[in-house]
This record gives C-alpha cells, sequence and structure tokens, in this order.
C-alpha cells in the first residue's frame, strides 16, 4: 500500500510540474520526507493525507490507487467508445457503433454521468455528421442558421435532452462545463438564443478560466510550462474565432482583408513557436492554409494560393509525423517546457488534404474550386499529397 501511495505521489507530482523541494514547502515537511514516501521507505502521518489529496485534487482512496468495480467497468467502456476516434475520423462509418457501446453501457449503468455526458457528446457529433449545419447569409450579409431543418435533426434532440438532465443534477463541474459546451451550440442551431446565453453566462469569464489561472498558481518551470500551455491554447481559439468572424459577415470579403487577417493570426503562431515546432497545433496552421488558399484565389493571388497549399501540406506532413509516437517537447523559448502526449491521428492528414479543402466552407467556394481544381497545379499538388 505505501509502494502505492509512493508511486501515486510521484505520478501527481509530475503531472503538476512540482519538484519535491515545492510539495516539502506546501505540506510544511522537508524534501527528504517527501523522497522518502515516494520510494516507499516511510509513510506520511495520517493527519497529513487530507492536505495531500486536496492538493492534487483527488480523493484519499485514489491516493492509495483504490478504484471500485464500477469506475473501472464504466472506465473500460469508455475506452472502447474512445476507441472508434469519431471526432478525428473523415467518416460516420464508426458512429452507430460507438452510440450502441454507450447505450449498452447505460443500460448496466443508467445514472452514470460520464457515460451520458460521451453519449451525448457522440450523438451531437452524429448529428452534425449526418444531417450538416445548414447556414445562409441574412439581406444584411450576417450567417444565419436554418432552424427549421435543424429542429429535424433527432441526434441534436436527444443530446440536449442529456445535456438538459445532467445540468439538473449533476455536481461535477468537468460535467457541467462539458454539457453547457454542447448545449450552447445545439440551442444556437435551432434559434434558442436565450437558452443558449443563459448557459453561456453560467460558466466564468475568461481571466477565470482553467488556463489562465494554471499560469497564475504557480511559478519557477511549473509556472513557464503552464504559461506556455495557456498561449498555445488562446492561440488555437483565437484562431478559431477570428475565422468564424470573418464568415460572420459576408460583407468581410468584398476586399483582401480576409487574406490578411488568416495571414496574421498564422504569423501570431511563428510568434510564439518561432523554431517552427507547433506539435499538434501543425493541425491548426493546416487548416488556416487550406482556408488561405481559396481566399487568396478568390483575389486573384493565384500563385500565392498555391504556395499555401505546399505550406498545408508540410504542416499535415509534420502532424502526421507525430502519429502514434512518443511524447512531444516543444523547443521555441515561450513553450519550451510544455509537452504533449503522442499524436493520435492515423498518420493520413497529408493524403486527405484535397478533400479537406478548404476546410471552412463558408461563405460559397464553389467558384473558386472550379478554378482552382482547373489549373494543371492542382492535380500535381494532390498528387504529392498522396505521395
Amino acid at each position: 500500500m505505501q509502494y502505492q501511495l509512493g508511486e501515486t505521489l510521484r505520478a501527481l507530482r509530475s503531472r503538476d510540474g512540482k519538484t519535491q523541494e515545492e510539495l516539502a514547502k506546501a505540506l510544511g515537511v522537508t524534501a527528504q520526507a517527501v523522497s522518502r514516501w515516494e520510494t516507499g521507505s516511510c509513510y506520511p502521518d495520517t493527519e497529513l493525507l487530507p492536505a495531500i489529496a486536496n492538493l492534487f485534487g483527488v480523493s484519499i482512496d485514489e491516493l492509495f490507487g483504490y478504484r471500485n468495480d464500477r469506475d473501472k467497468k464504466v472506465d473500460a467502456i469508455l475506452r472502447q467508445a474512445d476507441g472508434f476516434s469519431i471526432k478525428s475520423r473523415g467518416d460516420g462509418e464508426w458512429l452507430d457503433a460507438c452510440i450502441d457501446v454507450l447505450r449498452t453501457g447505460l443500460k448496466q449503468f443508467p445514472q452514470n454521468e460520464r457515460l451520458l455526458l460521451a453519449l451525448a457528446d457522440t450523438l451531437s457529433e452524429t448529428g452534425w455528421r449526418r444531417n450538416c449545419e445548414w447556414v445562409y447569409y441574412d439581406d444584411e450579409g450576417f450567417i444565419r442558421h436554418d432552424y427549421d431543418r435543424h429542429r429535424e435533426n433527432k441526434y441534436w434532440a436527444e443530446a440536449i435532452a442529456i445535456c438538459e438532465r445532467l445540468l439538473a443534477v449533476s455536481h461535477d463541474g468537468a460535467v457541467v462545463a462539458k454539457a453547457v459546451s454542447l448545449l450552447v451550440l445545439l440551442y444556437r442551431n435551432l434559434g434558442e438564443y436565450g437558452k443558449a446565453v443563459a448557459c453561456a453566462e453560467r460558466m466564468p469569464e475568461m481571466k477565470h478560466c482553467r488556463e489562465v489561472l494554471l499560469a497564475a498558481s504557480a511559478d519557477g518551470k511549473a509556472e513557464a510550462r503552464y504559461i506556455g500551455e495557456l498561449l498555445l491554447r488562446m492561440l488555437h481559439i483565437f484562431s478559431e474565432q477570428l475565422v468564424y468572424g470573418l464568415i460572420a459577415n459576408l460583407h468581410h470579403f468584398d476586399s483582401d482583408l480576409p487574406v490578411r487577417k488568416v495571414k496574421g493570426v498564422i504569423d501570431m503562431y511563428g510568434l510564439v513557436c518561432d523554431d517552427g515546432r507547433f506539435g499538434v497545433y501543425h493541425d491548426d496552421l493546416v487548416k488556416l492554409y487550406l482556408y488561405l488558399s481559396r481566399l487568396q484565389w478568390a483575389c486573384g493571388y493565384r500563385d500565392d494560393a498555391f504556395v499555401s497549399l505546399d505550406e498545408a501540406l508540410a504542416h499535415a506532413r509534420a502532424l502526421d509525423a507525430l502519429a502514434g509516437g512518443e511524447e512531444y517537447a516543444f523547443t521555441a523559448p515561450l513553450v519550451s517546457f510544455v509537452r504533449q502526449a503522442p499524436g493520435e491521428g492515423d498518420g493520413r492528414t497529408a493524403e486527405l488534404l484535397p478533400d479537406d479543402w478548404p476546410f471552412w466552407m463558408n461563405p460559397d467556394y464553389g467558384q473558386v474550386e472550379r478554378e482552382i481544381k482547373a489549373d494543371p497545379r492542382w492535380a500535381a499538388w494532390a498528387a504529392r499529397c498522396r505521395e
């Protein structure tokens, strides 16, 4: 039991980027005592256990590695569902199988919030894949959702019902946050703006989000790591919102403003990762360059469009090289302490680029597609993607 505690302490301390000295200071003991706990040569006083558990945000049972049979079975069901890799696939082949696994699990554990949330998330994704998101531009040039079509989406209807149920009963902050994030988009798509806004207002403002608070929670190398993670995460969110901001108003596309904005956000990635090593964020750059090529072509920058396609391919190859590899270590100064788990993709990002182009579909890109694909350079680029 002591050995299990020592292993757990070492793993939790590594997870949070704390040194033995930092942990000892927080608990009012010596670093030597922490070292002995981790090697299993001695055991912390009983009265310290609640403080240790609280410091790492776990239960005392978890410190000793105790997991009841129910949790283990639920974990196994969720691992099986995760194994379908629904979010990273471009097709809908395994959607029904994943839903069946979760429904079967809920027959055994009908009130389990983690299974309910996973089912709601999968149903939401299935609704996007099977029924699509129907949008149009109104008379003023602002994007709108086709509520009538969306209300016929049975997957979204069930996902909403599950999330509403979870919000009514759950006391788990992580469950509530995920349920809210699903509901905001689904309510929006159904034109229920009041409900969407009410859900969004339940969540803390940006300066109180987890990533910002983690950056403020430590110093030394841990602080540097948390800040690096915050910068990368904010870049990811900012880049998506910038594109959505452009798409929201059709009049933005009356000039080359979208080209300049997308190039600007790409430059921001280079500002943070100035050595050209972006880890999983190569995926963001793939999408941005694909969209940029579409924008450049529409503005008459035909040669630049193919330069952007080549950039997308380069980032796709860098991303594919990470699939199934080892832990990734960033090396640029601002993010040099950030580590990421091995890539989870299937190593086919580059191969699928011609199908994924231009990634963001709005506004209508039909004319650009006909023109750019008629250029001989497109076929040559598509062939390189398959090499």
